[in-house]
């Protein structure tokens, strides 16, 4: 069996790909491992993480495609656009 259970988004609009990402239900906790950058990271149902890192010195994280299930919204797929421009699907359950 293969599951996936992280993804890091490399971003250098950090806040606000956190409003983003929180406005559509992830509970993203702001973290820091030693002396490592702040970031946030949200546990989802199944136990996948999303993280959020600033870009630092890293390339941002590029085209992207990410879908969510979600809590309340409408069971019909739409798209959006985080701000950095990647591609979220989002649909509810």
């Amino acid at each position: 069996m293969t599951a996936l259970n992280l993804v890091v988004i490399y971003t250098e609009r950090l806040e606000e790909c956190r409003a983003f990402y929180a406005g559509l239900g992830l509970d993203l906790v702001a973290e820091r491992h030693g002396s490592g950058p702040a970031h946030y990271a949200a546990v989802l149902a199944d136990g996948a993480v999303v993280e959020l890192y600033p870009c630092g010195d890293r390339a941002a994280t590029g085209r992207l495609r990410l879908g969510l299930t979600v809590s309340g919204a409408p069971p019909e797929p739409r798209t959006l656009r985080d701000p950095d421009g990647r591609t979220v699907e989002v649909r509810g359950v």
